[in-house]
């Protein structure tokens, strides 16, 4: 194995566990513990980890903004994919369900578009509507107001007030990353997190839709409680320590 092959399994192992230890890495890979310290100063010096005594854990990283069509193209499409694709398991003909303005819920969308599936979206995305809008066996609402361009949807006061009138079986909502100090959700932008909050409180069944990459970045707007959500999906169950503080707030993990 290449020594930069070495680096991205490493990095992946970090960004899956939280952390990593040097003898493990070392038994891992077949090469000493010292070549190991080395590959882990150069992850340091990217600003990708902090090293520890004994290993090295994820730095916590504040998410900078991107246009949600952008984030459909980054390495994390297959992640997005499969967790889409575990949200699309999850819905019944009938069903009236919440896609929030996210990468991962237009990946949900075109899966409900090609699958002809009976339901009704209601959604604040542009994107999300734009991709229903060809499906005949879905029934589409957006709730409208000021249009955010770099979001890609509907956010604000208005689309808030047009939200409150709904009560939907299911939720699904996108979010820049959790602060699991504070147990709270992020996200960019002040009113996107009211939307979101809003969002939320419409749903009897509340899904946080992420990468597992996601429990080591955070945002600048704190908008929701980890306790208002019933259930985060993601690609991979997080790491020990991350799923125990999870099942103490009662949070499912799909």
């Amino acid at each position: 194995m290449f020594a930069q092959e070495r680096l991205d399994n490493i990095y992946q192992m970090i960004s899956l566990h939280g952390k990593v230890f040097v003898k493990d890495l070392s038994e891992k890979f077949g090469v000493s513990e010292d070549a190991i310290r080395k590959d882990l100063k150069i992850l340091e010096k990217q600003g990708i980890i902090q090293r520890t005594y004994g290993g090295a854990m994820l730095k916590k990283q504040l998410v900078s903004f991107s246009a949600v069509n952008e984030r459909t193209t980054e390495n994390a499409l297959p992640a997005k994919k499969k967790i889409a694709e575990k949200a699309f398991s999850l819905l019944k003909p009938q069903e009236t369900v919440l896609l929030d303005i996210s990468s991962i819920n237009m990946l949900l969308a075109e899966m409900i578009r090609d699958s002809r599936l009976e339901i009704t979206v209601i959604s604040n995305s542009i994107d999300i509507l734009y991709i229903l809008s060809k499906s005949k066996s879905t029934t589409l609402i957006s709730p409208g107001g000021m249009y955010f361009h770099e979001a890609g949807g509907f956010v604000g006061s208005e689309t808030i007030d047009s939200i409150k009138k709904y009560n939907v079986q299911k939720a699904f909502i996108g979010s820049c990353g959790i602060d699991l100090d504070t147990g709270t959700l992020t996200t960019f932008n002040v009113e996107d997190g009211n939307t979101k909050r809003e969002f939320i409180r419409c749903g009897r069944d509340v899904y946080l839709v992420m990468e597992n990459r996601k429990f080591f970045y955070e945002g600048i707007y704190k908008f929701a409680d980890l306790t208002d959500i019933n259930t985060i999906i993601t690609e991979e169950p997080p790491a020990k320590n991350i799923a125990a503080h999870l099942k103490k707030l009662k949070v499912n993990i799909l």
